[in-house]
């Protein structure tokens, strides 16, 4: 069979993602951090790009919409020679560099440089320490045997992030007796789990609320017979159901000895090792705020700490005067790269900002009972809701609301 060459035309359509497409798409999804982190980072990569100022007549009117006057400040007053001479400073009197000359040059200055040999990259911290961390440090710094060393840890593993026991007796002593070890005894465990309840925070290895509880009272020497250790270990139902009264006749007091009780195991921590917890706070700032004005809802998308972009003018003019000297050159290639990219990035964000207040325009008439009346009135909704009604598709509706945040007189 002969092989041979021949060039042939095709006509056909396909979806093409050109560079302004994408940029589009990427802005679109971001949130309102996100965004002002890259435009920053943009303002810094791309030198025909800068950020726009406020001309002074918009500075004077935001002014006299604050209330603010435009007069100007009143000239300082210029003090008399003498006075002048009176505040002058002494050390403009000291001749700074002979000081320090005459310091250097001393033999008794002190060495202030003294080589020293790093820590290593082992011995630093990558993370701060939980609470597995915390318990593990205690039980390596405790005289506990091997045997009592080992299932302690195997119990420190089994602990939910509140610092509870998750795993049962027949669990553990299953997890102990596969390791090649003698049989594990139900006492044994028993004696690890104390040994485990006596570490630091009090409450923690414990199996529920109730048992967390007294452990906490007991490490406030508030044992038996304390009031307080008695309510939480023979009145627990009545104390979760509030009956007081009963409780107070069951425990042959009266509701005034009762009440100090009470507060003192409402003090109680009922998550002991959240207190060792690395996680952090996640602050939320909406990307559109929604405000009601009269009886209608407007708008108002959050453009606090964007960078308010445009294309610098001095290079708008430098490629006007080359375009007219008829010059090229690999500067003038270049400007006229970043000069596109800075309209496509422009024209990105404007696009991106005119999308979401669609969408939320769109969330606002199908909401507006929940707006008026109240969570009782909220509507269920899918993405196909507001895509029919604002004529987009649902991909780019879920790329707009996707990690967005909504503030309205609801929350």
């Amino acid at each position: 069979m002969a092989l041979e060459q021949k060039l042939s035309l095709k006509l056909s359509q396909k979806l093409v993602m050109t560079p302004s497409l994408q940029q589009a798409i990427k802005l679109l999804q971001m949130t309102r951090l996100e965004l002002e982190g890259a435009l920053t980072q943009e303002l810094i990569e791309n030198p025909v790009l800068e950020e726009r100022e406020d001309t002074p007549e918009e500075t004077e009117a935001a002014a006299v919409a604050d209330g603010a006057t435009t007069e100007q400040p009143p000239a300082p007053e210029v003090a008399p020679p003498e006075t002048a001479e009176r505040e002058r400073d002494p050390m403009d009197e000291i001749d700074i560099e002979a000081y320090f000359r005459d310091f250097w040059d001393s033999s008794s200055a002190p060495n202030t440089y003294e080589e020293r040999e790093g820590s290593g990259l082992e011995n630093r911290l990558t993370r701060e320490p939980d609470l597995y961390d915390h318990l593990l440090w205690q039980l390596h710094m405790s005289d506990a045997p091997p045997a009592l060393r080992e299932t302690c840890e195997l119990l420190i593993g089994n602990l939910d992030p509140d610092g509870f026991l998750v795993a049962s007796f027949d669990e553990i002593r299953s997890m102990t007796d596969g390791n090649g070890a003698e049989p594990c005894t139900e006492e044994h465990v028993q004696q690890a789990i104390a040994f485990l309840q006596s570490f630091d925070p009090p409450g923690v290895g414990c199996r529920n609320l109730q048992e967390c509880l007294l452990r906490q009272l007991e490490a406030r020497e508030m044992g038996d017979p304390a009031l307080p250790y008695r309510i939480v270990r023979d009145h627990w139902d009545l104390f979760l159901r509030r009956q007081f009264q009963a409780l107070a006749k069951a425990l042959d007091v009266t509701m005034r000895d009762l009440e100090p009780a009470v507060e003192i195991i409402r003090a109680l921590d009922t998550h002991p090792g959240r207190k060792y917890s690395t996680e952090r706070a996640h602050y939320v700032e909406p990307d559109v705020m929604i405000v009601k004005v009269g009886d209608e809802y407007i708008i108002q998308l959050n453009d606090d700490g964007l960078p308010r972009l445009q294309v610098s003018k001095r290079y708008r003019q430098l490629l006007h005067t080359w375009r007219a000297e008829k010059r090229q050159s690999e500067a003038q290639a270049f400007i006229k790269e970043k000069m596109r990219s800075a309209i496509w990035l422009i024209k990105s964000l404007d696009q991106r900002q005119r999308t979401l207040s669609k969408v939320a325009e769109s969330i606002v008439r199908q909401q507006r009972d929940f707006l008026d009346r109240g969570i009782d009135h909220l509507k269920p909704m899918v993405l196909r809701d507001v895509a029919e009604d604002i004529g987009m598709h649902e991909s780019t509706v879920s790329r707009v609301v996707s990690n967005k945040y909504i503030h309205t007189p609801r929350g």
